[in-house]
């Protein structure tokens, strides 16, 4: 007897040999069939689709699920139009705070505000209390005076981590613009957060992504560096999930920071390494920064910026980032390195070259986070490599405008590729890097790959748009082939983990300008439904 029948739906299997299904049977948290395969077999549970579209669960390749919940219980930047108006906001919000209170916020956008907030305004705004705003880039920060002193910036007695900056004016004065690595001066003020209060922002988060049919995240790294938030933050995703709360599939990527000599290896201890954990909550990649930014003009670049200029900041020494991705591909890890920019893209790819040479491990797909900017030289040596290439597309609705003035038009057909990376045969996946977008939800982010349109109306590089097959397969196939689990997820199809989504409509025959509009009726994991049991009857939820 099957655990479930799902039965008058219109299936995208994404299966070349049977491409579309109505009936799909589930057992033990698994598909067993489709159509006349199970069609007449009985079922605890029998569900009528009333016609629905079913499609495999959304996967988000890279985002960052910690950071973007305990965002929703900061202070929402994103919608600020004015300088005046965010000062307002926040003298709002220090006016419920204790004379010590901190005021936090996220997703100022420096663009649309005209420039970063200035310092002296945010100190008048938070009456003298420290105010730390995030930029929606999540590269930069913006502090007011009562934070540079705490982190002994103002006294001189700060020491800026390598690859961060500290903004100064022409007197010398730091403007409380923190990028990159600097931004650690005041994550030492913070940090860590209690196990408690992450596991918190987990189940915030988890409610938002199964709304939106995710059913897997990757989350892209935890446990130290300026993205970090504990040294002990797989806890908190063991603890979410032991109470319940962690309703989707969780790869996580620990950061360089945290892996050390194990065993004349390089990993975690009790030699811990990509792979551990099982079907609902595994160790990744290991994440490493190699750059920075676009919008923060910090990703390391070949040719400089237009206007500003400057090549941007590499994630370390380059003799130290080449050392720790050799040493954590000899120990068994697939490395994740986030390379924006041209420059930090051939450093990556030279050391997984030289990592192939002295220590071959065929298949093990290491990653280009982001991947924004790639030339075409580079294209080629990221297919001999199988390199899986990680951009996101709904970077270039949100901030596509402020990245294509930062290269200018002779460098633009090099931005979030994904034609060319589908041309040169690399398979990509679909991803948010929420927080760093106002809205991570996949059904965007498909309509963004099909689009590639600005907030202002351009239409950046149109010969790197997909058909949105090809972009569902990012969010479906190829987000679990980035993640070595092709013949687990990502397909409609006998022996495939039973996590589907049902829609009001498809997504590969409506109009690109409706795809975000289409509704997520109900989200399953494993057979059983973590959103949206209420929309027809019989779901099981336990």
């Amino acid at each position: 007897m099957l655990d479930l029948l799902l039965r008058d739906v219109r299936a995208l299997t994404l299966t070349p040999e049977r491409p579309h299904a109505h009936t799909v049977g589930v057992l033990g948290g698994r598909i067993v069939g489709v159509d006349e395969e199970v069609a007449d077999l009985s079922a605890r549970h029998v569900v009528e689709g009333e016609g629905a579209v079913l499609t495999p669960g959304f996967a988000d390749a890279h985002n960052h699920m910690v950071w973007y919940g305990l965002s929703l219980a900061e202070m929402d930047l994103s919608a600020m139009r004015t300088p005046e108006e965010l000062y307002d906001a926040v003298a709002a919000k220090a006016a419920t705070l204790p004379s010590d209170g901190w005021v936090v916020g996220s997703g100022y956008d420096d663009f649309v505000l005209g420039g970063h907030p200035d310092r002296a305004a945010l100190d008048r705004a938070g009456g003298g209390r420290p105010v730390w705003l995030k930029h929606r880039s999540a590269h930069m920060s913006t502090v007011s005076s009562e934070i540079l002193r705490l982190a002994g910036v103002l006294d001189g007695s700060a020491t800026v981590p390598e690859g961060g900056v500290v903004e100064r004016d022409e007197r010398g004065e730091p403007t409380g613009l923190l990028a990159e690595q600097a931004q650690q001066l005041v994550d030492a003020l913070v940090k860590p957060y209690p196990v408690e209060e992450l596991a918190a922002a987990i189940a915030r988060a988890a409610k938002v992504y199964v709304a939106e049919g995710l059913t897997h995240v990757t989350e892209a790294g935890i446990g130290g560096g300026w993205i970090g938030h504990s040294p002990a933050e797989a806890a908190a995703y063991q603890l979410a999930r032991q109470r319940g709360d962690l309703p989707l599939r969780v790869e996580l990527m620990p950061a360089r920071e945290v892996l050390h000599p194990v065993d004349e290896a390089y990993g975690l201890d009790l030699g811990l390494r990509t792979g551990f954990g099982d079907d609902f909550l595994r160790i990744g990649p290991m994440k490493i920064f190699t750059d920075g930014a676009l919008s923060s003009r910090t990703a390391a670049v070949t040719e400089p910026f237009c206007g500003h200029g400057g090549h941007g900041v590499l994630g370390d020494d380059p003799e130290v980032l080449r050392q720790a991705i050799l040493a954590a591909h000899r120990g068994g890890w697939r490395v994740a390195a986030h390379a924006i920019g041209d420059r930090a893209i051939d450093l990556a790819l030279d050391v997984f070259e030289e990592a192939q040479r002295v220590a071959p491990r065929p298949g093990v797909r290491h990653r280009l986070e982001h991947a924004a900017m790639v030339r075409p030289d580079q294209l080629p040596r990221m297919a001999a490599l199988d390199v899986v290439p990680v951009p996101q597309a709904r970077f270039l609705f949100e901030i596509g405008d402020t990245m294509a003035e930062a290269l200018g038009e002779s460098r633009v057909p090099w931005l979030y590729r994904h034609k060319s990376f589908v041309d040169a045969g690399l398979r990509v996946p679909g991803s948010s890097d929420r927080p760093c977008v106002s809205v991570g939800a996949p059904l965007l982010g498909i309509r963004s790959m099909v689009e590639r349109t600005t907030k202002a109306g351009v239409v950046l590089s149109p010969g790197e748009r997909v058909d949105a097959e090809e972009a569902l397969r990012a969010y479906t196939t190829h987000s679990a082939y980035a993640a070595t689990q092709e013949n687990e997820r990502g397909r409609i199809a006998g022996g495939m983990f039973a996590d589907f989504v049902l829609l009001d409509d498809d997504p590969t025959t409506v109009p690109s300008s409706r795809i975000g509009d289409i509704g997520v009726l109900t989200t399953f994991v494993a057979g059983r439904a973590v959103h949206g049991a209420e929309k027809f009857a019989g779901v099981p939820t336990t």
